[in-house]
């Protein structure tokens, strides 16, 4: 009992530390990779992107957005930003943003960030 109890405890501890280097990964890839336009809280050359997985696409009234993507109707999930992080103008013709990731991993790992910082 008292061996189960240590392997429950140490399997514990690597699922904690995993976690967190996954939030911290995102969070200095989302610095590297999305901050020269984005912010979590304000807006700036891209819309605030705190709260965004489950948002609606183009629904920040502080933000200007193309008329593209006001009207695409896309609500922000892991499959809708990976498409968007991958190509926007594929993903949503006419859109104002030209950057993409060709890293599926650099994607996924910004996704997970941005689902955990609501």
């Amino acid at each position: 009992m008292k061996r189960l109890l240590v392997m429950l405890a140490a399997v514990f501890v690597v699922v904690v530390i995993t976690a967190r280097t996954e939030t911290s990964d995102g969070k200095s890839l989302f610095e590297k990779r999305c901050s020269g336009c984005h912010s979590l809280d304000r807006d700036k050359e891209g819309p605030r992107l705190g709260g965004v997985y489950g948002r609606t696409a183009g629904s920040v009234a502080s933000f200007t957005y193309s008329d593209a993507l006001k009207h695409s109707h896309i609500t922000w999930d892991a499959d809708t930003l990976d498409k968007w992080l991958a190509g926007p103008d594929k993903f949503v013709p006419d859109v104002d943003m030209a950057f993409h990731l060709e890293s599926a991993t650099e994607r996924s790992t910004i996704i997970e960030y941005l689902k955990q910082v609501q």
